[in-house]
């Protein structure tokens, strides 16, 4: 049976596959000695947020005064998951916590990346493509910092930092 990109974002699958694909890849990588494993993973959550929001784009402009609530739908409709999400005004960054992530279910013992590194990048990128176009002041873009913790990494969540700022 052949899916359009459409039909593929309005089914719901169970993420096994692609957590272990995911990690699959890792492991291919790390034994090939390619030194740039969480780039490339960041890279294909980009290449996944350029081409999701041809398809389904939950708001025409984000701002810190619906940030939170575009993260948190971007997580339920792209990966099934809810979040908790945290603004530090002072520093500039957002601290996203998945305690459910399903990119980063177990720990590995044998590799030391975090699927969470595609997640950061996805959001990060969809968040910039919603307001690329806008001249509005209060649209928000955002720079993945870090997976500070992960559940590939033993802690008993996920958390995501992001920078952002204000634009237009």
């Amino acid at each position: 049976m052949n899916y359009s990109r459409n039909d593929l974002i309005n089914a719901e699958a169970t993420f096994n596959q692609m957590r272990n694909a995911i990690y699959h890849l890792a492991r291919f990588m790390v034994k090939n000695n390619v030194s740039d494993v969480q780039e490339r993973l960041r890279r294909m959550g980009r290449n996944i947020g350029r081409t999701f929001i041809n398809y389904w784009k939950p708001t025409d402009l984000v701002s810190t005064s619906n940030v939170k609530d575009v993260i948190t739908t971007i997580y339920k409709k792209i990966v099934n998951s809810t979040v908790s999400i945290e603004i530090n005004k002072e520093d500039k960054i957002f601290i996203v916590r998945d305690y459910k992530c399903p990119l980063c279910k177990y720990k590995y013992e044998d590799i030391n990346i975090s699927g969470c590194e595609i997640l950061i990048s996805l959001v990060a990128e969809f968040i910039n493509l919603i307001n690329k176009e806008s001249n509005d002041p209060l649209a928000l873009f955002l720079e993945p910092l870090r997976v500070k913790e992960s559940k590939a990494y033993g802690h008993n969540v996920c958390m995501l930092e992001f920078r952002y700022k204000l634009g237009g």
